[in-house]
């Protein structure tokens, strides 16, 4: 018998009564509390089997709480969750089974009082944090004074690891869906980091700049490049940006978790999010097998591809270039692959260099007839000077010569003549 359960319905008036020889004796009958299915109790435990517990609530006989109903936990003992002389609530489940059992729930009456709880919580943008208790299909569930589900999806902003993984970690979560009459509370760990991570974003944005090397770790991959988280910053590494080589696949040069230094290349403020440049990190290989070659050198290529305008011929792995149709024969040329199928070798004279592009000119037809340089301008030739021209006037003879030498170098400049 608890006061909690009686208070209100003994007083100094009505606890003793007159029985029928006129004398006053205890008045038993308020002893025997009264309650409905559904309210919830304060009893005492008074003992604990392998499959039940029983309580005393002050009622004519002592009610049993089953073991599926003491714990919102699975798979636990009743000796891990209550002993003999706790005070515990409990809400009542029904005055009598069909074996006349009082059935209580300990797991309801929790469930119940911290409903209430979780609702203001949710109303008011607050944050729970439990135990990981166990994995399901989907999620985890998480024991927050009720059942709390944390869908996979909403664990962590990275790819999750296995859930049976989590079991046991404590975990810090927004509650983004309340059900009271399905009992359902659905939780996102995910929007916590990302609250936390947006201010940090900030924070890093304000020290990032165009041009800067960074540390990260490649988090996903797509079919048009790699994501990267830089100190809690995404960014993305499109797949042009991954090699100075051609690239089909990004699989093909990273993998997620790998760690990587890149170069920023822009940074978005409002969306916070950064483009990278891996390739920029390193050394561009095109640029150093490059500085063999010059302009007229006669090398031996590999046809690798055809097309309507000309074909493009490898000198080296990396290192290829384009014979334009003009260029293919001193002769008339219908089609490319007239000249040459892919994979034949052919020699090539080095006509153009684009070092900006990456891109180099060959000729078949120079290797075949050689361009003829045209002499270069004799620099003793001096320009006709017309005296009567305004420049040259009354000008003395030590200053003409100044002037023709000036006019020389002009001439030359113009006609780039070194």
């Amino acid at each position: 018998m608890f006061k909690d359960n009686l208070e209100g319905s003994i007083t100094d008036e009505n606890c003793m009564v007159e029985d029928e020889n006129g004398k006053m004796v205890p008045n038993y009958d308020l002893t025997i509390i009264d309650f409905n299915e559904g309210d919830i109790l304060k009893g005492k435990v008074v003992k604990i089997d392998k499959d039940e517990v029983l309580i005393d609530i002050g009622y004519k006989s002592e009610g049993v709480i089953p073991l599926p109903e003491l714990s919102i936990r699975n798979s636990v003992r009743p000796e891990e969750i209550v002993e003999v002389d706790d005070v515990v609530e409990i809400l009542v489940l029904q005055k009598e089974d069909q074996d006349g059992r009082l059935l209580l729930s300990k797991k309801r009456a929790e469930v119940e009082k911290n409903f209430d709880r979780i609702e203001d919580l949710y109303r008011n943008g607050g944050t729970v944090e439990g135990d990981v208790i166990e994995h399901v299909k989907g999620g985890l569930i998480l024991d927050i004074g009720l059942r709390g589900f944390l869908p996979a999806s909403l664990i962590d902003v990275r790819k999750t690891k296995e859930l049976a993984s989590y079991i046991g970690e404590k975990c810090k979560c927004k509650i983004i869906e309340v059900d009271r009459n399905r009992n359902n509370v659905v939780l996102s760990r995910k929007a916590i980091i990302e609250d936390e991570r947006r201010e940090q974003r900030k924070e890093v944005l304000e020290n990032i700049e165009i041009g800067q090397i960074r540390k990260g770790a490649i988090t996903s991959i797509a079919e048009f490049g790699a994501f990267v988280d830089v100190s809690g910053v995404d960014g993305l590494i499109h797949i042009s940006e991954l090699s100075w080589n051609h690239v089909k696949h990004p699989s093909e040069v990273v993998e997620v978790n790998d760690e990587v230094e890149v170069e920023v290349l822009d940074v978005d403020y409002d969306k916070q999010r950064l483009s990278l440049g891996l390739k920029q990190t390193q050394k561009d290989p095109w640029m150093e097998k490059i500085k063999k070659y010059s302009n007229g050198d006669i090398v031996e290529g590999k046809v690798t591809r055809i097309v309507k305008f000309g074909l493009f011929v490898q000198i080296e792995d990396g290192m290829e270039g384009l014979v334009h149709i003009s260029e293919l024969s001193s002769k008339p040329v219908k089609k490319p692959s007239d000249v040459a199928k892919i994979g034949d070798k052919l020699t090539v004279r080095i006509i153009d260099i684009d070092f900006d592009k990456r891109r180099m000119a060959f000729s078949v037809k120079q290797v075949e007839e050689p361009v003829q340089q045209e002499p270069e301008k004799k620099e003793d030739t001096e320009p006709e000077i017309n005296e009567s021209d305004e420049d040259a006037k009354d000008v003395p003879s030590d200053e003409k010569e100044e002037t023709i030498k000036k006019l020389l170098k002009e001439m030359k400049d113009e006609a780039n003549i070194d």
